[in-house]
């Protein structure tokens, strides 16, 4: 006699379902309650949740599911129809191809912050010396720990105002192999750093403060507020870290910035009043502004 299944609360798989029907059953759920990309995210959960590859999934599409599998799946489920990320969920996010651990201090990772790796890389590439970066606000450590990925020559410091951003950082260039060369402070910005920075990098808050509340859900619920309010008109950040930049690049430095879609003729006035020239902007993967790049005037 089949032994009966276990509850099935959210419509996933219950206990004794195969991986396909499962796989199945989780996409029309997702699809259902209006996710946009609502089979990639039921793939993901259902291989995290079953601790299988996806080569395992197209090999033994009719495994059946046991009852911690189903279980894992219904919770991880309900979280999901709640509207936090998948990340968020699985406790991680790749970035730069690196995987990045992250905690409640951190923001998730964006593909468009990328935009800042690619721009700082493409200024520096050719320096055969040491080079010496800052991460401002680094958060889950992802730009820093891209940067010494792609630099072998360089060393780095990421600054965070939140202890528990700090140490997941750090506990992300261990993981990626940087821990070397790199160092994480608890700090306000720049304050505790010292004169002769080569590169700075920082995706700062920059969004207004009045419309953080009318973000998605997964982001105003779940990432840390203190990561994306840039205050009244979002550039209060940028107002800190520009004086405080100018103060700490070497003369042949470089400041690479993420900033908001319509944040260009804005940063282009606050870089000149604080003494940089604009090298440029980058565009992210939508065709928007997404980085600046400046040196000192």
């Amino acid at each position: 006699m089949t032994s009966p299944r276990a509850s099935d609360p959210n419509g996933s798989a219950p206990e004794g379902a195969t991986r396909d029907e499962a796989l199945r059953r989780l996409r029309a759920k997702l699809a259902g309650a209006g996710f946009e990309t609502a089979a990639l995210e039921a793939r993901v959960l259902l291989l995290a949740a079953l601790a299988i590859s996806a080569a395992e999934l197209i090999a033994r599409p009719f495994e059946r599911l046991t009852a911690e599998q189903a279980s894992r799946l219904a919770a991880w489920t309900a979280r999901r129809l709640s509207h936090e990320p998948v990340a968020r969920i699985l406790g991680e996010r790749e970035f730069w191809g690196l995987p990045f651990i992250l905690s409640p201090e951190t923001l998730v990772p964006r593909a468009d912050t990328e935009t800042v790796v690619e721009t700082a890389i493409d200024l520096v590439a050719r320096r055969q010396t040491g080079l010496r970066i800052a991460d401002l606000g680094t958060g889950s450590g992802c730009l820093l720990v891209a940067l010494l990925h792609e630099l072998p020559h360089a060393t780095g410091i990421g600054v965070d105002r939140s202890a528990g951003a700090a140490r997941t950082a750090r506990l992300n260039a261990t993981r990626n192999g940087v821990w070397s060369r790199s160092l994480f402070v608890v700090s306000d910005w720049g304050a505790a750093l010292a004169q002769g920075v080569d590169l700075i990098v920082s995706n700062p808050p920059y969004i207004a403060t009045g419309v953080v509340d009318r973000l998605e859900p997964e982001v105003r619920e779940h990432d840390p507020r203190l990561a994306l309010d840039g205050g009244e008109d979002g550039l209060e950040a940028y107002r800190i870290i520009l004086p405080e930049a100018r103060r700490l690049l070497s003369p042949e430095g470089h400041l690479v910035l993420e900033i908001g879609y319509d944040q260009e003729p804005a940063l282009r006035d606050l870089a000149a009043t604080a003494g940089f020239t604009v090298v440029r902007f980058a565009k992210d993967l939508a065709g928007n502004p997404r980085c600046v790049a400046l040196k000192p005037t």
